[in-house]
């Protein structure tokens, strides 16, 4: 079976026709796909308030689940479906494909190697200017707004990156077109650790800040944007001899006086290598061997966790601890 012929199921009739028209198989009823012994794994693709019975549903029959992300809007629910999972021998997942962007494990692999030393402080941010989808996506009853469309995977990017000890966060939302949902966001997180991360998100921005900044003890790198190498500009030496002022509006500056070749060395970083198709092959690999899934159930709740800790900083004006 090839992917472009894997059976579908939707609740809208003319997208089924259309499936069968093009030599998809497209399943008559929900229990008739939940009834057939061949399916082994379900893609969950429905608005976010409908996530956890179909959910459960699917791995009370069996099947192994990866859900669209946010896989769900309360903690409850969550555990609610890890348990159907456990209970019923069979593995859950939600879509966290964007650990495979060439521009996040760029910034990872500068982290991890510490080329530039250790971390202080990083900065992600997303801009676009057409606003927020005109579906659903836009509607808070089904769990719209950009936090849970793109925050879950701008968050879950420093978390692999900087860790998962999170011991704070503070949030301001943007309803720019939107009074119903967010429209964007600006995040505040502080690690245990004291790094820091400030995670951003705009659909009213027409001039695009860049997509990663890093700052560490040693140097600092940049990605201006996602199809862009990494800009690095390492430290080498920190005292100079005689540093020359620069001349600004208020008057002479050493303080502010650019940096040199004699102390830093300026190099770009290739952007790896990388295959987003990795994220099911390496899911299919944990259910035949039984070994670990790349997006654990306690990342799950973690990266979760943050996102109703944002939405109560939101709402509050307040940082919000993370327990």
């Amino acid at each position: 079976m090839t992917y472009a012929s894997l059976p579908v199921f939707t609740i809208f009739a003319e997208r089924n026709e259309l499936a069968e028209s093009r030599g998809i198989h497209a399943y008559a009823s929900y229990r008739e796909l939940l009834n057939d012994e061949s399916v082994e794994l379900i893609t969950v693709a429905i608005p976010n308030d409908s996530h956890e019975q179909v959910v459960i549903d699917a791995l009370k029959a069996g099947k192994n689940v990866i859900c669209e992300k946010p896989v769900t809007m309360t903690l409850e629910s969550l555990d609610r479906m890890i348990a159907a999972a456990e209970a019923n021998g069979v593995r859950f997942s939600t879509h966290q494909n964007r650990r495979w962007d060439v521009d996040f494990l760029a910034m990872k692999q500068i982290h991890d190697s510490g080329e530039i030393g250790k971390v202080l402080n990083i900065e992600s941010r997303v801009h676009g200017s057409r606003g927020i989808p005109s579906d659903w996506r836009g509607e808070k009853a089904h769990g719209g707004g950009m936090m849970y469309d793109w925050g879950i995977h701008l968050i879950d990017q420093i978390l692999m990156i900087l860790g998962w000890d999170v011991k704070s966060v503070y949030c301001v939302c943007d309803h720019i077109t939107n009074q119903e949902v967010d429209d964007g966001f600006r995040l505040e997180m502080i690690f245990k650790s004291g790094q820091r991360a400030h995670v951003e998100l705009g659909t009213y921005n027409f001039i695009a800040m860049p997509r990663f900044y890093m700052r560490a003890e040693k140097g600092t790198a940049l990605i201006t944007d996602w199809k862009e190498e990494t800009l690095v500009v390492k430290c080498n030496h920190w005292h100079e001899n005689d540093v020359l002022p620069v001349k600004t509006a208020a008057g002479l500056t050493k303080t502010m006086a650019p940096r040199d070749e004699v102390t830093t060395e300026t190099y770009r970083v290739a952007k790896p290598a990388s295959d987003v198709h990795d994220y099911y092959r390496h899911f299919v690999n944990a259910i035949r061997t039984g070994g670990e899934q790349d997006v654990t159930y306690e990342q799950m709740r973690t990266d979760l966790k943050i996102i109703l800790a944002a939405f109560e900083s939101a709402e509050t004006g307040m940082p919000v601890e993370i327990k």
